[in-house]
């Protein structure tokens, strides 16, 4: 049984960190990945950090290093703290091979008793660092697995009623801050599906799930923000509206997006009606604005009401996302 280690802070988890991690495994029965804690560096957090490395090598062993030595250095005194820190975690497991790309790999190989085996050590095969992606995270996603790249962006979702100027909002917003915004996906469903007004609950989750998707395809588009026009809980409120009822796939993935997004933004219903060919009319607009903003509540999802003029909101929100 040939069981290697490597270690680090992924922040974050590049192709370099890949390539090592692949060599690794093709020199191994058994890889272990010690990931450090690094709140000095980044504000991802370390669980987020870890579960890339799952999510992208399940046969990978993971252990998260809450409380590991933070000081960077070639003293005796600081390679000893990182040493004994390592023989800790590992417990008496017994390490064939180190892997690293750093001058660690010496002092770490020699304390564990394995073959120090140094991966891409001059960065010839992979050309990046983390601190580089740090600088500048759109400018080296193609260093980034789209999983990783999603966690470094900020996702906004704008919700309301129809003719609440969720679209408009946030089409213009993503010109101000030079990013990706992702339409509503039912609104053209709707156009092409609909029957006397009406969609089936069948089509409805169709429309739920689709923009799910067209959100995941936006990602590597975006920077630092990715905007959202509407979600899973509008589709539902839908789906209650026409049917008066809803579906379990329906009502899972509106009790997903409690967790899906950092920021909502509930554009308020004080600018004019657009009494458009697909809307049931401005009483309607006020009864499903209620519904929307009791969603939230009853949710427990903090949100921030967007009222005023197109250029009082885009102040609003800039000033949020700031923060």
């Amino acid at each position: 049984m040939r069981t290697g280690l490597t270690l680090g802070k992924f922040a974050p988890l590049h192709r370099g960190h890949q390539y090592l991690i692949e060599r690794a495994l093709e020199q191994c029965d058994h890889l272990i990945v010690l990931i450090y804690a690094a709140e000095e560096v980044t504000a991802v957090p370390l669980p987020v950090r870890a579960g890339w490395i799952r999510e992208l090598y399940p046969q990978v062993e993971v252990i998260e290093a809450w409380d590991g030595p933070t000081e960077v250095g070639e003293s005796p005194e600081i390679t000893q703290r990182h040493d004994a820190y390592i023989l800790e975690k590992m417990a008496g497991r017994c390490i064939s091979v180190f892997f690293s790309s750093e001058f660690y790999g010496g002092h770490v190989s020699r304390a564990l008793g394995a073959v120090d085996c140094r991966v891409d050590q001059g960065w010839e095969n992979v050309a990046i660092s983390a601190t580089l992606i740090r600088s500048d995270p759109f400018a080296h996603r193609e260093f980034l697995e789209s999983c990783v790249y999603r966690d470094l962006l900020t996702w906004v979702v704008f919700l309301g009623a129809p003719s609440t100027g969720k679209t408009t909002l946030c089409q213009a917003l993503a010109e101000r801050l030079e990013t990706a915004w992702v339409p509503e996906f039912g609104r053209t469903y709707w156009e092409a599906h609909q029957v006397e007004r009406r969609l089936t609950p069948g089509q409805l989750l169709e429309i739920a799930t689709g923009h799910r998707l067209l959100e995941e395809q936006s990602v590597m588009h975006a920077r630092s923000a990715l905007l959202i026009d509407t979600n899973a809980t509008t589709t539902r409120l839908f789906c209650q509206d026409y049917h008066g009822t809803t579906t379990p796939e329906l009502d899972a993935l509106a009790a997903a997006t409690c967790e899906r997004y950092d920021v909502v933004f509930l554009c308020d219903d004080d600018i004019p009606y657009d009494n458009t060919s697909d809307r049931s009319g401005e009483m309607k607009r006020g009864e499903f604005q209620s519904r929307i903003r009791e969603d939230l509540v009853a949710r427990k999802i903090p949100f921030t009401t967007l009222s005023g003029d197109l250029e009082q909101r885009i102040a609003t929100a800039i000033r949020i996302l700031a923060e």
